[in-house]
């Protein structure tokens, strides 16, 4: 079978997908440790940052959007987190069925001893690496996220 044919950039760009990849597995692995003993998982924590960042209360499928995720998903997330009390459903004023997700005074303890936890291992990951090559490596990953992002149909880049 012939490979297909890539640019040099094209190459490199596979080989950080590849690498992402495994980054991205290993990420959620050590933040699953990080905050088992708060009864979190890295998926649970992601969400109640989400819910904890918004301006305001939002349903469950704005949440998945901001997240770039599958509302399915974070729709069982958000009723696991609500059995434990760390999210509430409120009335949505605009759409009857789809009800707001607010953080409870329980959730956003949970969501800031998991952050306390957080800055030292973030510290720790980052000794050793450059302040500038984190900022191009942010800057080339959001460049990414845009293009794949404006391009939700899955019609072919280039």
């Amino acid at each position: 079978m012939d490979e297909p044919e890539r640019t040099a950039a094209g190459s490199a760009l596979t080989t950080l997908i590849l690498d992402l990849f495994r980054l991205n597995n290993r990420m959620l692995t050590s933040g699953d440790r990080l905050v088992a003993g708060l009864g979190l998982t890295s998926a649970r924590w992601q969400v109640l940052g989400t819910v904890g960042a918004s301006q305001r209360p939002q349903p469950v499928a704005w949440l998945a959007r901001d997240m770039g995720a599958n509302r399915q998903n974070v729709q069982r997330i958000v009723n696991d987190l609500a059995k434990e009390g760390l999210v509430a459903f409120a009335a949505n004023p605009h759409h009857r069925r789809a009800q707001l997700v607010v953080l409870t005074e329980k959730g956003r303890e949970t969501f800031n001893a998991a952050m306390r936890l957080q800055a030292p291992w973030a510290s720790g990951l980052a000794e050793g690496l450059e302040i500038t090559d984190i900022e191009t490596t942010h800057r080339v990953m959001k460049a990414l996220l845009q293009k794949l992002e404006g391009n939700e149909g899955g019609e072919e880049l280039g």
